[in-house]
């Protein structure tokens, strides 16, 4: 399956996502390399960030965001938890360097007082799941390798604390945080001395071949509607599977049970409009039940990606404080 950012000829019809990505009938593929977000970066000088490969083979990098005054000073400053946030796009758009993920990180990084961690991982269609699950898994990974290392990279060595790791998603990378949260465990043991103490679900993207109330009823004028959603599916499940998919339906028939699976504590967030609003506050409800750590935060009358795409809003505001509130409580 090959990418092109060439338009093949007219005749041919095509799927799109975004703006961005064309899927043609005759199985090309074109990607813009323009972000479906035209939004201006908002720096102001009180974050430093840089890019890293942490997977040469598959050519991905993360993007690494800190408050500056540890840079200005890193041996007088306190270690910082790391935050994790691994961008959405239903699987199959989606980047690190879109502005929009780089003005959150900038907030996240600022207001969390937190070193951020924004990995890449390989989309849809050309790399169809779990290709993204493993993407996630190597990002952790490549942490543990910096924790380890004989000759670190001090940027980060300086200011993480990497007892005090939290993996947050943001749709899409909500679903990878949820699959890595079952994966790797409580106390992450496979990873070292890196301990991941919690995970925070930003409107997980999960699915189902029953829909829920808020799928089905759902605005056509959705920001993220179901046409939408059902496309993205349909260009990221393996061939041949359907969206009660183990790693797209946690309750699914081919699911494994997670009653009997430890969990580190976990944070569902949604907004009260989003058509993935039901999925979440079942996951919720149903982890709950089992006994798991789980908190449930929904915003009234807020669509997907609220945070994300209206940073300044009274909602996204009101989010940063719970978000504060469930790292301090989860910190060793």
């Amino acid at each position: 399956m090959s990418t092109s950012t060439t338009t093949p000829p007219n005749t041919l019809s095509y799927e799109e996502c975004r703006g961005v990505l064309r899927v043609y009938s005759d199985g090309s593929i074109v990607r813009s390399p323009n972000p479906s977000f035209d939004v201006p970066v908002l720096e102001d000088g009180s974050v430093s960030w840089k890019d890293v490969v942490f997977d040469p083979t598959n050519h991905l990098q993360l993007r690494l965001y800190k408050p500056a005054a540890t840079t200005r000073s890193p041996s007088s400053s306190k270690k910082l938890p790391i935050f994790y946030y691994i961008h959405g796009g239903g699987f199959c758009i989606g980047s690190r360097a879109w502005p929009n993920c780089q003005n959150y990180c900038f907030q996240l990084a600022s207001q969390l007082q937190c070193v951020v961690v924004s990995p890449d991982y390989r989309l849809a269609p050309e790399h169809r799941l779990p290709a993204a699950i493993h993407d996630g898994a190597a990002a952790l990974q490549w942490l543990r390798a910096q924790a380890e290392a004989d000759e670190p990279d001090t940027w980060l060595t300086d200011v993480a604390d990497f007892e005090n790791v939290f993996v947050s998603g943001d749709s899409a990378g909500g679903n990878i945080a949820h699959n890595l949260a079952v994966r790797f465990g409580p106390g992450s043991t496979e990873l070292g001395p890196v301990r991941v103490r919690g995970y925070l679900l930003l409107a997980p993207f999960f699915a189902g071949t029953v829909l829920s109330k808020s799928e089905a009823e759902g605005p056509k004028d959705a920001f993220l509607n179901w046409e939408l959603i059902d496309r993205f599916w349909r260009l990221s499940i393996p061939i041949g599977e359907n969206t009660d998919h183990p790693l797209v339906n946690p309750f699914g028939p081919f699911s494994r049970s997670l009653e009997p699976v430890a969990l580190d504590p976990i944070l569902v967030v949604v907004g009260g409009s989003d058509l993935l609003r039901d999925r979440a506050e079942d996951y919720a409800k149903r982890l709950k039940n089992w006994g798991k750590k789980v908190e449930y935060v929904e915003f009234e009358g807020e669509q997907h990606g609220f945070f994300t795409f209206h940073p300044n809003s009274q909602a996204a505001k009101d989010l940063m404080p719970i978000l504060k509130r469930f790292i301090t409580e989860n910190s060793s």
